[in-house]
């Protein structure tokens, strides 16, 4: 899809509204015709001798009804035009959140998240503003200006008039030059920016690790390193543009200086009035801007080109209309209710085969490798290893968090061609190492939008061990959490993503490391209020911890990324020296 092709998608996508603010920017432009007329007439009226009469005071009110109406133009552009803007901006967005959802969410970025919230902002703001008021309509508006103006003037003088647009030729020759090192600047001001998001939320991410490790002093000389490079970028770039914008400018202003004295001369022998030279000088000072406006334009397409290959880069191969595909931006009304879905028979689950399941990073070449494990209903399975051993990588392969480079998973002995959209409630739920809460209510945080009438929310918080929790939190459930549930203790925000878990009723568990972050007598607590409460709980967990591994009906060991021993905890003690190596603790 070329950049033409996306601009008329997006044109396509509210053609009313877009026509709607088309009419109201060139109607703005052709009011600007009012003045010229009325001070041709005017100083006409006034070289000529004449009192104020009766037709200078209907010019006088021609000009200010033409002034009243560009205000009123004004207010409603502002709102067609801002309408529409956020109308393509959220089109992207939303199209673009809907495939990175869709994708395994263990590679869904190929960069950081900082990184691709730079282009969710600057390059989709870059994206929607172009075709607007603010963009094309304007130049497009000022041509037709410059159209009219020129059929007007041409009656007024021939020669005069087509000196008037030699500027056009010279910028159009200037923007055309420019247009690399344009794309170039664009290009590396775009990568600084994303580098330095990045690192922001790399840095407070990771605030406990750079502490422990007193390396505050390098991580802010690093900071101040990517915004120095941020820095010269931005600086080379509006250099550049101003640069540009000034050649655009000052080609305008030595044209219109040359057009003054061919007027001067015209006027002196009679062939041109007082009049013709007020609406003359007028209609320059617009064309003008028209010079510099398509000047700008030009250089901003360019821009736009840069913003849209970056924007397409987050499709990761997917085809780029993805990035344009038509359905409601819910700017009006209600949002959509979250879909609610009821466990059925279908979803029970009887078995998990996982046959030779094998997913490698290609950055590091570590993963794992042909690994096979069955799970039957009402079993608690455990995957054990050393750190790096590849356990939560299993887990997430398995889930479709991560793409599955070979191997096969059934669910019941069916096969499952697409685990990522597979393995969700009501038949699987997942606890990360790291659970992530957002900025909102405890509440808000475990029902994720499920309707509270519908499920059993207190029973869920009671299973987690959160209910004594509830009581020294200030507002209860209603407490804010805060940035990634900053406002609660570390083993909190793993009990509330456990009652996240918990109030979806899943049939299969899988937790990676849920209770490291809680005490012994807590983790032993929610183990027993779980099976409690679930009955036949199916779980599959990643720990060493012991009483888990006490608990396990059967246990995995893994080893650089592949399965080295498996069986019960007796056995594996009696037949394992890695089993014992981590039972002991080395």
């Amino acid at each position: 899809m070329k950049t033409t092709q996306m601009l008329m998608q997006f044109i396509r996508f509210r053609p009313g509204l877009y026509a709607v603010d088309a009419v109201l920017v060139l109607s703005g432009w052709l009011l600007f015709l009012v003045p010229a007329y009325v001070g041709n007439h005017y100083f006409d009226s006034l070289s000529r001798g004449s009192s104020v009469s009766t037709e200078v005071w209907w010019l006088v009110a021609l000009l200010v009804m033409s002034i009243v109406a560009r205000i009123l133009l004004m207010f409603a552009n502002f709102y067609v035009d801002e309408t529409f803007r956020h109308s393509i901006g959220s089109l992207l967005r939303k199209n673009l959140l809907s495939h990175i959802l869709k994708l395994p969410a263990g590679r869904a970025l190929l960069g950081s998240s900082g990184e691709a919230i730079s282009r969710f902002r600057e390059d989709i703001d870059e994206s929607a503003e172009y075709l607007t008021w603010h963009g094309l309509l304007d130049v497009v508006g000022a041509a037709v200006f410059a159209v009219v103006s020129l059929v007007l003037m041409l009656l007024i003088n021939v020669k005069i008039t087509l000196v008037v647009f030699l500027p056009l030729i010279l910028v159009a020759a200037t923007a055309h030059m420019a247009g690399k090192r344009i794309d170039k600047y664009r290009r590396i001001s775009r990568q600084s920016v994303g580098q330095v998001t990045e690192y922001i939320g790399e840095m407070f991410g990771s605030v406990q690790a750079i502490q422990v490790a007193h390396a505050e002093e390098r991580v802010t000389k690093r900071f101040r390193e990517l915004n120095d490079q941020r820095g010269r970028a931005t600086v080379r770039e509006n250099v550049f543009n101003s640069l540009l914008s000034s050649v655009f400018a000052n080609v305008v202003d030595l044209g219109t200086g040359a057009i003054l004295l061919l007027t001067a001369r015209s006027i002196t022998d009679g062939s041109f009035t007082v009049g013709e030279f007020a609406a003359f000088t007028y209609y320059l000072t617009w064309i003008a801007q028209l010079t510099r406006r398509f000047g700008m334009l030009t250089a901003r397409y360019k821009q736009l080109h840069v913003s849209r290959q970056r924007l397409t880069t987050l499709l990761q191969g997917a085809a780029d209309t993805e990035l344009v595909r038509h359905g409601d931006v819910y700017l009006k009304g209600e949002f959509p209710e979250v879909p609610y879905v009821e466990k059925r028979d279908e979803h029970r689950f009887e078995s998990l085969d996982v046959t030779d399941l094998t997913y490698v990073f290609p950055e590091t070449k570590r993963g794992v490798e042909n690994v096979n494990l069955q799970l039957k209903r009402g079993s608690l399975t455990v995957v054990t290893g050393r750190v790096g051993s590849g356990k939560s990588t299993l887990l997430r392969t398995v889930l479709g968090l991560l793409p599955q480079q070979s191997g096969e998973v059934r669910w019941n002995g069916e096969a499952v061609d697409d685990p990522g959209n597979f393995f969700v409630p009501p038949r699987a739920a997942y606890i990360s190492q790291v659970p992530r809460l957002f900025s909102d209510s405890l509440k808000d945080n475990i029902l994720m939008g499920l309707p509270e009438e519908r499920v059993e929310l207190e029973r869920s918080v009671w299973t987690a061990v959160l209910d004594h929790d509830l009581q020294q939190l200030q507002n209860g459930m209603e407490t804010m959490v805060g940035p990634r549930g900053v406002m609660l203790s570390g083993g909190q925000r793993q009990r509330s993503a456990a009652a996240r878990m918990f109030v979806r009723e899943p049939e299969l568990y899988v937790m990676d490391d849920l209770s490291s972050a809680l005490d012994v007598a807590t983790e032993q607590t929610l183990w027993e209020r779980l099976i409690e409460q679930r009955g036949e709980v199916t779980c599959l967990v990643a720990t060493h911890r012991p009483s888990l591994l006490a608990r396990a009906d059967h246990i995995i060991i893994l080893q650089e990324g592949r399965v080295v021993a498996e069986g019960t905890l007796e056995e594996l003690l009696q037949t394992s020296e890695e089993m014992r190596r981590l039972w002991d603790g080395d």
